[in-house]
């Protein structure tokens, strides 16, 4: 059974909030249009004048409008507000006259026959092609295609048209990654490349151990200067926590005797040696 309602005996906000508390079970479902909900909304609200009512009394009028057309509380509010910009409240529709297309699905198919052609060259190449199709050789189904832009010619690839005509992937080209590679450094004959070598002897007991650097100029062919030799080396006297930590040294029966160059002893070792 459809019922129609006239509401225009209801022109005070008391009367709207009994009739809220009067069909507070009743379920209300429109069967006009939309165009018909839109003019009822834009009535009420200018019968109301919405813009003047207080908070409270809005929302009153927005409750009224809800349970009477089926909108959402959202929809209300997009619609209210489109009325008050407006002054009237209509339904949204495409313009008859919208944009039109400047590249068809013709155009889309013949870019992905290109690409087929030729394996999906990149933007600027493909363009260059496209336009020496119709200026060097007359063809004049390329007549839009020859002013297409670089970024819309990668937009046209990304179309289903495109897509569903031609599918291209390009497989992952793996880079490799020398990590702890070590190698001489190689001149390529070029002089003037110097090769720096550190010898470190170990720790032993808290007690550091030397660090000796080896430097040498590379030759040309890439090998580098013979290291220093025994005697021209830092030399660390024993100290006495080195020798009561390891007893072979301190049974050796060849005593450790320095060089006669005067050389500063470690300072980790000194320090040990002065503590002890």
């Amino acid at each position: 059974m459809v019922i129609d309602m006239n509401d225009a005996s209801l022109t005070t906000l008391a009367q709207i909030q009994e009739f809220l508390a009067g069909t507070a079970d009743v379920v209300f479902t429109s069967t006009a249009d939309e165009a018909a909900r839109y003019r009822f909304i834009a009535g009420v609200l200018r019968r109301f004048d919405y813009p003047g009512l207080a908070r409270s009394e809005k929302g009153l009028l927005r409750r009224y409008l809800a349970r009477t057309t089926g909108y959402s509380r959202p929809q209300l509010t997009r619609l209210i507000r489109q009325h008050r910009q407006y002054g009237a409240s209509q339904r949204y529709a495409a313009p008859t006259a919208g944009f039109r297309r400047r590249y068809s699905d013709e155009d889309v198919a013949l870019l992905a026959e290109v690409d087929s052609l030729h394996g999906t060259l990149s933007g600027p190449t493909t363009r260059v092609l496209l336009e020496r199709a119709l200026h060097l050789y007359g063809d004049e189904r390329f007549a839009r295609l020859a002013t297409i832009s670089v970024s819309h010619l990668h937009n046209l690839r990304q179309l289903t048209a495109y897509r569903s005509v031609r599918r291209h992937w390009t497989k992952t080209r793996p880079t490799p990654v020398r990590i702890g590679l070590r190698k001489p450094p190689r001149p390529e004959g070029r002089p003037g490349f110097i090769r720096i070598d550190s010898v470190h002897q170990g720790d032993q007991d808290g007690c550091k151990g030397l660090l000796s650097p080896r430097r040498g100029r590379l030759s040309p062919s890439g090998s580098s200067s013979p290291p220093p030799s025994a005697s021209a080396r830092p030399y660390c006297p024993p100290c006495k926590a080195c020798s009561r930590a390891s007893p072979s040294r301190s049974s050796a029966s060849t005593p450790i005797t320095a060089p006669s160059t005067s050389i500063t002893p470690s300072p980790s070792c000194s320090t040990s040696s002065t503590s002890n």
